[in-house]
C-alpha cells in the first residue's frame, strides 16, 4: 500500500483519490510533526499569558466580542464541536471521508494552527485505521469553510457522533475502540483548528475533477468510435487546423483523435460522402478542449487548496502573530467548480448529440433506425437517447453558478459566504449524469460499428469496442439496458478502459 506523506505541501489530486481509495496510508512527515508541536507551544503560552486571540479566548463568530476566562478554554472547544455538528443529509461516502480527513491532516500538518500532535494522530489513526465518521453532505455555507459537516469528524475524534468501521456504523466511541484507538479531550484552539477549513468542498472537488479526466480523456475514444460509425471526416483534426488557433488543449485533443482513428477503414476524406460534418463531429477538438480547459483551471486551484492552511486564526512562529484572516473562505474552489460543471455539462451535451446523429436514420447516413435490427417490431436504441436528454437537462440545472449566491449569517458577522461545498456537490452529480450519457453514446456507436463492420475499426478504438463487448453484448432484439448502461457508466468514472486503449494509440493528453 502506497505511504502517503502528510507534511503540508506535497499533495497531489492523485495522492488524494489513492488514500480516498483505500490503496494509500498517511503518514505524519518528521518536519511536520516539528511544526505543530512549535505551533502548539505557541498556543498554550497565549492561554498562559491571558492574551486575547479569536477562538482560543474569545467566543466564534459575532461572539468574537466576548472574553473566555483560561479554565474555560478547553469547555469552550467542546462546545463549539457539539453546537456546530448540525449537518444534515445523507452520509458523504466513504472515499470522500478518506480524502476529508486527510486533507484535513495535511492542514493541521503546515503548523499554523496549534492543534497537539496527538490529536492530529489520532486523525490519522483513524484514517488508516479506517474509523470514518458519519458526515451528513449538506449544511455547509462555504465560509467559515465547512463549519458544519467537519464537526462531524472532529465529534469521533472525542468519543462521540458515529462512524463506520470496517463497514459497521457505530457510536464514535465504540468506532474508536473497535479500532483500538482512544478519544481525545480538546484543548484550547483544537475544536477551531479541526473545523475552520474547505476540506468537505475540496474533497468533493478533487475527487470530482480525478473522475472528470478519466472522463473527458475516455470520452476522445468514444467519440472517435460514434465518428466511424457515422462515417466520419477526419480531416478537420489535422493539426495544420489547430496550430491556426492555438489552443493547447484544443491541438491536444485534436492529437488524441487522429492516433485514435489511426488505420481506421470506416473513416472517409473530405469531399467522398460529403464536404463537412456536422459541429458534434468536425468541433470534437474545439469543444473537448474547453472543457479541458475548465478541467485544468480546476486542478491548478485544487492542487493550491489541499496544500493551504485554511483555518482562522493563523499562528505564525517566526514574527509572533496571532492573525485573524479570512483562508477559510471557499470562493476559489466555488468558481474552480462551477466551471468544471459547466466544462463537463458541455462533454455530456455534445455527447448526447452525437448518440441522435446515431439513432436517427435520417441523420446517422444509413443505419437502421434507432440502431433497431428489426425496426418497427423493435425499438432498438431509441429510448436510450432519451435518457441521456433527460440528463443533460438535468446537468442544465445543475450547472448554475452556486457561487454567485450569498446569504449571511452569523448576525451578519459572516455576512458574505462562498457555497462553495454546493458547487462541489453538483459537480460531483454533473459528473456522474455525464458519465451514463457516455455509457450510452459508446453503447450505440458499439452497435454502429457492429452494423457497419466491425473489423473496419482503428485498432484504438478497436480496443475500447472489444472491452465494451465484454460487458455489453450485442443488441440484437430488444431488453433493458439499465444494468449495462450502470456497468459501462462505472467501468469509465474508473478509467477501467483507458489503459488498454492507450496500449495502442499511446498516451493519450
Amino acid at each position: 500500500m502506497r505511504t502517503i506523506s502528510v507534511d503540508g505541501q506535497g499533495l497531489t489530486p492523485e495522492a488524494v483519490a489513492a488514500v480516498a481509495a483505500g490503496s494509500g496510508k498517511a503518514a505524519l512527515g518528521r518536519e511536520a510533526d516539528a511544526r505543530v508541536r512549535e505551533s502548539r507551544q505557541m498556543v498554550e503560552e497565549l492561554v498562559a499569558a491571558g492574551e486575547i486571540a479569536y477562538g482560543v479566548s474569545t467566543g466564534f463568530g459575532k461572539f468574537s466580542d466576548v472574553h473566555i476566562s483560561s479554565q474555560d478554554t478547553a469547555r469552550l472547544q467542546i462546545n463549539l464541536i457539539r453546537s456546530h455538528a448540525c449537518a444534515v443529509g445523507n452520509p458523504l461516502p466513504a472515499d470522500t471521508v478518506r480524502a476529508v480527513m486527510l486533507l484535513r491532516a495535511n492542514a493541521l500538518a503546515k503548523g499554523f494552527s496549534g492543534i497537539r500532535p496527538e490529536t492530529l494522530r489520532l486523525l490519522i489513526d483513524c484514517l488508516n485505521h479506517d474509523v470514518l465518521p458519519v458526515v451528513p453532505e449538506q449544511g455547509s455555507l462555504g465560509a467559515s469553510g465547512d463549519l458544519a459537516p467537519l464537526s462531524h469528524v472532529a465529534l469521533v475524534l472525542m468519543g462521540e457522533g458515529e462512524a463506520f468501521c470496517r463497514g459497521e456504523r457505530l457510536p464514535g466511541a465504540a468506532a474508536l475502540a473497535k479500532a483500538g484507538l482512544r478519544p481525545i479531550a480538546l484543548q484550547a484552539k483544537e475544536g477551531l483548528a479541526l473545523i475552520n477549513g474547505t476540506q468537505i468542498m475540496t474533497a468533493v472537488g478533487t475527487l470530482t475533477y480525478v473522475k472528470a479526466l478519466r472522463l473527458a480523456r475516455i470520452a476522445d475514444a468514444i467519440a472517435a468510435l460514434t465518428l466511424e460509425g457515422l462515417r466520419g471526416i477526419p480531416d478537420a483534426f489535422a493539426e495544420e487546423v489547430q496550430l491556426a488557433r492555438p489552443y493547447p488543449e484544443q491541438i491536444g485533443v485534436a492529437r488524441n483523435l487522429r492516433a485514435l482513428l489511426r488505420g481506421s477503414a470506416l473513416t472517409t476524406r473530405q469531399g467522398e460522402l460529403r464536404v463537412q460534418d456536422a459541429y458534434s463531429l468536425r468541433c470534437l477538438p474545439q469543444v473537448h478542449g474547453a472543457t479541458r480547459q475548465a478541467l485544468d483551471y480546476a486542478r491548478d486551484k485544487l492542487s493550491i487548496e489541499i496544500n493551504a492552511a485554511t483555518d482562522n486564526p493563523l499562528l505564525f512562529l517566526a514574527e509572533g502573530k496571532v492573525v485573524s484572516g479570512g483562508n477559510f473562505h471557499g470562493q476559489p474552489i466555488a468558481f474552480a467548480m462551477d466551471l468544471l460543471k459547466i466544462g463537463m455539462s458541455e462533454l455530456a451535451n455534445i455527447a448526447e448529440r452525437r448518440t441522435e446523429r446515431l439513432v436517427n436514420p435520417a441523420l446517422s447516413g444509413g443505419l437502421p433506425a434507432f440502431l433497431s435490427r428489426d425496426p418497427g417490431l423493435g425499438s432498438g436504441l431509441m429510448i436510450t437517447q432519451y435518457v441521456s436528454a433527460s440528463l443533460v437537462s438535468e446537468n442544465k440545472v445543475l450547472a448554475h453558478p452556486a457561487s454567485v449566491d450569498s446569504i449571511p449569517s452569523s448576525a451578519n458577522q459572516e455576512d458574505h459566504v462562498s457555497m462553495g461545498t454546493t458547487s462541489a456537490r453538483h459537480a460531483a452529480q454533473v459528473v456522474a449524469n455525464a458519465a451514463k450519457v457516455l455509457a450510452v453514446e459508446l453503447i450505440c456507436a458499439a452497435e454502429a460499428a457492429e452494423l457497419r463492420g466491425a473489423d473496419g475499426l482503428a485498432p484504438a478504438t478497436r480496443a475500447l469496442y472489444d472491452r465494451l463487448r465484454g460487458a455489453v453484448k450485442p443488441v440484437t432484439e430488444d431488453r433493458s439496458l439499465t444494468g449495462e448502461i450502470e456497468r459501462v457508466s462505472a467501468a469509465l468514472l474508473a478509467g477501467e478502459w483507458l489503459g488498454a486503449v492507450e496500449a495502442v494509440a499511446g498516451p493519450l493528453y
